[in-house]
């Protein structure tokens, strides 16, 4: 199966923003749920947000309601992540993962090799 692939990551202050997108192949982008998910230094991987492309369901961690907001690009089969109010605590690396069921990890095979997103305060 072919990987999802992130971009966008980078170093921002607290307080700014940064969208990430997760690309995949039109097979990959349609098989269940896409979800961001990120992992810090010394903590487990985490659900972020995800999105079943099919309807347009979302999910959201509580620690990122509010500040972030996943959606869709069909015709790009392509997945964005819009983090706004960015706080050092958000500061990892962020992974697309493809083919799960909402924010449930251990649901997701297909995964992108992560793009790193840090926040200074």
């Amino acid at each position: 199966q072919v990987q999802p692939v992130e971009s966008g990551g980078g170093s921002v202050q607290a307080g700014g923003s940064l969208r990430l997108s997760c690309a995949a192949s039109r097979y990959t982008y349609s098989s269940n749920s896409i979800g961001w998910f990120r992992q810090a230094p010394g903590k487990e991987r985490e659900g972020v947000a995800a999105i079943y492309t099919g309807s347009g369901i979302t999910y959201y961690a509580d620690s990122v309601k509010g500040r972030f907001t996943i959606s869709q690009d069909n015709a790009k089969n392509t997945v964005y992540l819009q983090m706004n109010s960015l706080k050092p605590e958000d500061t990892a690396l962020y992974y697309c993962a493809a083919g799960g069921i909402g924010l449930s990890r251990r649901t997701y095979k297909n995964w992108g090799q992560g793009t790193q997103v840090t926040v200074s305060s």
